[in-house]
């Protein structure tokens, strides 16, 4: 199934299965080393053009997330900006501060509190946006559709595989 430099064993032979080092398989056919490297890239890309909005990652991750979905919980907006649920509670406290974000009560429950982008936040997040898709495209730049169709629909197989929440 992968390509990891052992032979492959019958499934129930696990005690003589050879583990190979990380150094057979190499840091280049090693996708999480590969998604840790993009994901540092992407975020420290934009974190330059974010400060120039004031704006910083778990802000702007707020934002994206409310821009495409009405609502979400502190824990589904942890879940969605990857981000501790305690550090997201906190930042919450200073986005609501800062009127881009507001809380209330979930209709027909009041024990939920979820969280939705306001005027202004929504108003910040499309002055950001058209940057945030520019570094996008540049990412996937020599893509062609069906590249990058395929990449999702395995990225979203792997987040399936490795995933602790429904969402």
């Amino acid at each position: 199934m992968l390509k990891t430099g052992a032979a492959s064993k019958p499934a129930d032979d696990t005690m003589s299965k050879r583990v190979p080092a990380l150094a057979e398989i190499g840091l280049d056919h090693f996708a999480p080393y590969l998604l840790n490297r993009v994901a540092a890239r992407w975020n420290a890309d934009l974190q330059v053009r974010m400060r120039e909005h004031g704006l910083n990652t778990i802000q702007m991750r707020t934002l994206a997330v409310l821009s495409v979905i009405p609502s979400a919980t502190v824990n589904e907006l942890a879940v969605y900006t990857v981000t501790e649920q305690s550090t997201m509670s906190r930042a919450l406290d200073g986005i609501v501060r800062e009127g881009l974000v507001r809380r209330q009560h979930r209709p027909g429950d009041a024990r939920v509190r979820e969280v939705h982008l306001t005027d202004a936040g929504r108003e910040v997040f499309r002055r950001f946006w058209p940057e945030m898709h520019e570094a996008f495209e540049a990412m996937f730049a020599g893509f062609s559709d069906a590249d990058y169709d395929a990449l999702i629909r395995l990225l979203t197989r792997v987040l399936h595989n490795i995933r602790r929440h429904e969402i």
